[in-house]
């Protein structure tokens, strides 16, 4: 990879070295917006770190081990002038949308066949800094907390790229806008990537951002997406992860809204090595609806840790959160849920579940549904389950003849719909359904949608 910076990273004081030691050609050929951030990000990250199970939010992950050893930082976009159709075919095959390809938390194309409303403006957040920087810097670092977490902290001091999608107002985007993360490196490499999703008065988008890892190597993936969803205005937001097990992912997801707007996100991991999610969802006006869903499929030693927080910040608004998960072999993974009500957001409706299907003895699951309220006039409710597969059902399967694996993989998909029905896109909805289904018959790698392997499906791990 050309222009990389490496370096042995032992401690996390080796990683603001790493910054120091290089920053005057980070600076120098990125924006005044970005660079504006990185000395208080520096300082932030100086005290606080990479978070370890010893911080409350982090409880049940600790991440700093993932975040030492041998990689290579990217100063420039890699060096790749092919086109990326050729080594990737996308698995949701049957939708139509206009499609960004981001390389190793780089912009690097998008299918400029598929026009977009006028007005609408989709690309490389770098090149929008320098283009447009008084929109970006009323929005950059606005809502992501770049102060109080290490993990968004390192993201502010190393962020160089990533998408923007900026819908103005009243436009409608009836066709998804799809954002597919490459992972492609020869050697171990560390990535943070910064996305802006703006969303303007009565304008609606669908997004959809699938994370893929097309070589075998190591990866450590640290993304900040933050996101402004103004009054009437309609969001929804799906994230497909589909990466390796070598593969350590930090997904925060930071979105505002404004009165009578309304958000979905859909979290559907399907295959990864360590992955953390954190969900943020700040409802600050009047009838905001949030809505939090997600899907963890685990098995061998595969650990996902799902953190949410929804924000009820002022009266009248409502949410709603589920997360489900079914776990295999020695997997674990943890679900902490928040919602908080504040003093003065009285007639709150919020709901929270989280389920969990364990398969195995081996397999773990720490779930905490929390609710946090201070006002009296609302309705809210939170709860949790961990259990097995019902023997009842079981029973009655193989009783029609249905064998033991195929009783299995119905009854853990039909443990699994009540997350898929939440996706309101057809062919997406239609493909995850396959997609989660061949991942129940084991059928499901992270070669999957790698066109150079030869064939879907594979598993060929020295492909690239």
């Amino acid at each position: 990879m050309d222009n990389a910076i490496k370096n042995i990273i032992g401690r996390d004081i080796s990683l603001s070295t790493l910054f120091e030691e290089n920053r005057q050609t980070i600076e120098d050929s990125s924006s005044k917006v970005l660079n504006n951030l990185r000395e208080q990000a520096l300082e932030a990250f100086l005290k606080l770190g990479i978070p370890s199970n010893k911080v409350e939010n982090y409880k049940y992950t600790n991440l700093q081990p993932y975040f030492s050893g041998d990689f290579s930082f990217s100063l420039n976009a890699p060096d790749f002038t092919g086109r990326m159709e050729d080594i990737f075919s996308c698995d949701v095959e049957t939708l139509d949308s206009f499609t960004i390809f981001i390389v190793n938390g780089w912009y690097y194309s998008n299918n400029g066949s598929a026009l977009l409303p006028e007005g609408v403006r989709v690309g490389s957040l770098a090149a929008l800094a320098k283009e447009d920087p008084s929109f970006v810097e009323k929005y950059y670092g606005k809502n992501a907390p770049w102060l109080s977490d290490g993990l968004v902290a390192l993201n502010t001091m190393f962020a160089r790229d990533g998408f923007y999608i900026h819908i103005p107002k009243g436009v409608v985007v009836e066709k998804p806008i799809q954002v597919v993360n490459i992972l492609l490196s020869e050697e171990p490499l560390m990535t943070n990537q910064r996305n802006l999703i703006v969303l303007e008065e009565n304008s609606e988008a669908r997004v959809l951002v699938c994370d893929h890892t097309l070589s075998s190597d190591r990866f450590v993936v640290n993304n900040v997406t933050e996101g402004f969803v103004a009054p009437n205005a309609r969001l929804d937001y799906y994230n497909l992860q589909n990466q390796h097990n070598a593969t350590t992912q930090v997904a925060g997801l930071y979105v505002d809204q404004k009165e009578n707007s309304y958000v979905k996100t859909n979290n559907l991991t399907l295959h990864t090595g360590v992955g953390r999610n954190n969900i943020v969802l700040k409802l600050l006006g009047k009838h905001a609806e949030g809505h939090a869903y997600g899907l963890y499929l685990l098995d061998k030693n595969q650990h996902v840790d799902n953190f949410s927080f929804i924000d009820h910040a002022v009266p009248e608004c409502f949410s709603d959160e589920l997360f489900k998960g079914v776990l295999d072999d020695h997997a674990t993974a943890a679900f902490t849920g928040k919602i908080m009500v504040r003093p003065d957001a009285q007639k709150t409706n919020a709901y929270q579940t989280n389920n969990n299907l364990l398969l195995t003895r081996d397999a773990k699951i720490n779930s905490r549904p929390q609710l946090e309220i201070y006002a009296d006039d609302v309705k809210c409710s939170h709860g949790a389950t961990v259990g097995q597969l019902d023997e009842e059902a079981m029973f009655y399967l193989r009783s029609r003849g249905i064998n033991k694996d195929e009783a299995t993989i119905l009854l853990m998909y039909a443990f699994a719909y009540e997350v898929i029905e939440k996706i309101k896109m057809d062919p997406l909805r239609e493909q995850i359904r396959s997609l989660v289904e061949k991942r129940f018959r084991g059928e499901l790698d992270k070669c999957h949608s790698c066109v150079v392997c030869g064939q879907k499906g594979t598993g060929n791990t020295s492909c690239l």
